[in-house]
């Protein structure tokens, strides 16, 4: 492994009750395109500096910088204030970033990972600050359907979460950082008990589905949606590969280039396993799709 690249920590966002801070990584090149990232975490819990080093390593090598970013977590914040951060930093990155790194404004792509995924498809939707691509590690574009709003099979068989338990992990204030170790049983009660998506935006999706639709990128894709890039473990019992599979035909129906990487057996989170020659290709492939769309603009 090369050295890693010099990190800068800046705050994107002030609030009198919340400060929202990321990490940006440089390259050499000057007047960089940047890779916006977004952890994941079911909105629940997560930090800017869960991105992999190797990550970091695999884009800056390549000529792009990295700017990884907090956001206000759920249940404390809701979906809308977390998609407000969200657009937040892509206007920072694009008025400051420029006064403080040497980064071209004009070439920002975002990248996520799970939940950072789906917001990162939500960046799709905006009227402003689209981004010139999008890539999606194993994301989702629909929030509404029974893999999000019902108990999951797959948690259901781990030990049952008590609502107490799950409640005493919330906060009464507002949360921009939060480890898994803390809040992973919070995300393990409500994917159990089915009220996931309820805690996140506030809304019964059972009662008030048609509310939550203009938060699901599949059914708000115009045709100048960004190009998008989606990465899927076909073994994921986390997010369903069919959300990357449901994502990929939206787009193209729409005219809007679109492409799914298959990771076969591949599960949540597939890329930690960067040994393995399946994902070595995907992330070159990720490469490609990123200077196709940014790097040598179109």
């Amino acid at each position: 492994m090369g050295m890693i690249r010099l990190k800068s920590v800046v705050i994107y966002k002030e609030k009198e009750n919340f400060t929202l801070k990321a990490d940006f990584y440089h390259t050499k090149q000057a007047n960089a395109p940047v890779v916006v990232y977004i952890h994941g975490g079911g909105l629940l819990w997560g930090t800017r500096e869960e991105i992999q080093m190797d990550m970091v390593q695999i884009y800056t090598e390549n000529g792009f910088s990295v700017f990884s970013i907090d956001y206000r977590l759920a249940p404390e914040t809701k979906l809308p204030d977390i998609i407000e951060d969200i657009k937040d930093a892509l206007t920072w990155i694009e008025t400051e970033g420029p006064k403080q790194f040497s980064i071209d404004p004009q070439k920002i792509a975002v990248v996520g990972s799970s939940a950072g995924a789906f917001l990162a498809l939500c960046t799709g939707m905006f009227h402003h600050n689209k981004p010139r691509a999008i890539v999606s590690f194993y994301g989702y574009g629909d929030i509404t359907g029974k893999w999000a709003t019902a108990s999951s099979k797959f948690y259901s068989q781990k030990a049952i979460v008590p609502k107490e338990t799950a409640k005493r992990l919330a906060s009464n204030q507002i949360i921009t950082e939060g480890s898994v170790e803390e809040r992973f049983l919070l995300y393990l009660y409500a994917r159990q008990s089915g009220e996931w998506i309820q805690e996140i935006t506030g809304i019964n999706p059972l009662i008030h589905k048609e509310q939550l639709d203009k938060f699901c990128p599949v059914q708000n894709i115009t045709k100048d949606y960004p190009p998008t890039l989606l990465l899927h473990g076909t073994k994921d019992v986390d997010v369903p590969y069919e959300q990357s599979v449901f994502m990929r035909a939206a787009l193209v129906k729409q005219g809007v280039t679109a492409k799914l990487i298959t990771i076969p057996n591949g599960e949540h989170v597939f890329d930690k396993d960067l040994q393995n020659p399946v994902v070595q290709n995907a992330l070159k492939q990720v490469v490609e799709f990123l200077k196709k769309h940014l790097a040598e603009g179109e």
